[in-house]
Order: structure tokens, then sequence, then C-alpha cells
């Protein structure tokens, strides 16, 4: 996979602003009901996730976030990152 790095920076993020920052300005502006759809849509897919990783990890489920995290921080800033620009792209995608 190629090195998208420089996208999800500020100096050189060609929309003038973090994925983050993007993505609240989005949240804010966009029509509420997509907003609200796409958000509970995320919240639902996040709960299966957690409970895959409970039937994995047992009920620790925090305390097994957090050591992945450690070990794998940068991959999961970048993820996190990504996330960010997939779920302003689903609003905005439907903001048209």
């Amino acid at each position: 996979m190629a090195n998208y790095a420089a996208l999800f920076e500020d100096e050189d993020d060609i929309f003038g602003g973090s994925p983050k920052s993007k993505f609240m300005d989005v949240v804010f502006n966009a029509n509420n009901d997509i907003v609200r759809q796409e958000l509970a849509n995320f919240i639902d897919k996040v709960a299966i996730m957690e409970q895959m990783l409970e039937e994995h990890v047992g009920d620790d489920i925090n305390k097994a976030v957090e050591q992945y995290y450690f070990q794998h921080q940068d991959d999961c800033d970048t993820k996190a990152k990504s996330l960010y620009v997939e779920l302003t792209g689903a609003i905005l995608s439907q903001s048209e």
C-alpha cells in the first residue's frame, strides 16, 4: 500500500485542515438527518466490532484496546484519520 501520510498532515492537506477538523466542520454544517444516520451506522459498526472483540479477549476490552494501541500507535492514528475522511465523505456524498 502506498504511503499517503502527506494527505493527513495539515501543512500538506489540500483541503486546509486535518481530517478531524474537516469532519467536525461537516458534522456541524451538513444536513442533520444525514449526519444522524451516518453516526448511527458508525455506532452500530463499532458495537459489532466490540462484541466480536469481547468474544476474543473477554470482558476487559478497554485493557486490550489500550495494549494494542500502545503497540501499534502509528497504524491506529493513521486508521483514525482514514475513518474521519471516510465518514466525512459518506456525509458529503449524500448532501449533494
